[in-house]
């Protein structure tokens, strides 16, 4: 495999945006490579690419990587014109479905997240993050590895807004357990959602191995609301997975995350509980 085949870095045909940038930053390569005179093979070995990736890149079907947009600056003799291409490319580096995301988070007045199998990822530390994406199979690349670490972590940003929405979460003791990384990591990570749930805007609750039955045994669910009265919710059990904004079905997911609410521990024993996990390492 090669550069210009690696998975992570072709552009996504139903992300009209970033079809739109990618498509337009390809164009601006290309005509400041003709511009100068060079043939694709040689700028390719100017810059130390495939001349297949160069052809992807200017044809908008892969998204250049910083590195690539800096050596065609210097290759190029353009001035930092084609390496400040890199904050468009970047807006849209992230997946279309997380940049979605991030955007309703970042518009939303409440937060609402139950999650099962992992420790949600809006409280999730670089390292745990890294070592739960580096787990999948087949295996991402390092690149696309560090573009989803990056993506996730972007979304923290909701803990800085001011004014600050009221965001809840509820965890399953399991994940909690989990020594994802290894006992200094595994700390490390108790010790930041310590952290965050002790923040005025943030509610966080435990739900033990041990409770009965409850609607989130099917999987994630996670719900927001907005300033105009809207809401949007997700939920793995419910409507095939699909968000949703009908309000018939929005009042269905509020009845289980709030019954998932009851039946976990309260705020100040859900933190006494992790209080107590750090201390048994």
């Amino acid at each position: 495999m090669t550069e210009a085949d690696e998975p992570g870095w072709e552009v996504d045909p139903d992300d009209e945006w970033g079809v739109a940038v990618i498509a337009t930053v390809g164009r601006q390569l290309k005509l400041r490579r003709e511009a100068v005179g060079m043939r694709a093979a040689k700028f390719a070995e100017a810059i130390g690419y495939s001349e297949d990736l160069i052809y992807k890149v200017e044809g908008g079907k892969r998204i250049p990587r910083r590195e690539y947009l800096d050596k065609a600056d210097d290759a190029l003799n353009a001035d930092g014109l084609i390496a400040a291409m890199w904050e468009d490319v970047k807006k849209v580096r992230y997946p279309k479905k997380v940049r979605e995301l991030g955007k309703l988070e970042a518009n939303a007045v409440e937060i609402g997240v139950y999650e099962c199998n992992i420790i949600a990822g809006l409280l999730q530390t670089p390292e745990h993050a890294r070592v739960l994406i580096g787990a999948a199979q087949p295996p991402y690349s390092p690149d696309d590895v560090d573009r989803m670490v990056a993506a996730r972590l972007a979304r923290q940003s909701v803990f800085e807004r001011d004014p600050a929405p009221s965001i809840h979460f509820v965890l399953e003791e399991a994940p909690l357990r989990r020594q994802v990384g290894g006992t200094m990591a595994w700390r490390q990570q108790l010790e930041h959602v310590l952290e965050v749930g002790r923040f005025n805007n943030v509610t966080l609750q435990v739900m033990p191995t041990d409770t009965d039955a409850h609607p989130g045994l099917d999987g994630r669910i996670e719900l927001l609301k907005f300033p105009d009265g809207t809401a949007v919710g997700r939920a793995d059990g419910l409507f095939n997975g699909r968000p949703i904004t009908d309000p018939k079905q929005l009042r269905i997911l509020e009845l289980q995350y709030g019954t998932i609410r009851a039946q976990a521990l309260p705020p100040r024993e859900s933190l006494t509980f992790i209080e107590k996990l750090l201390g048994e390492t």
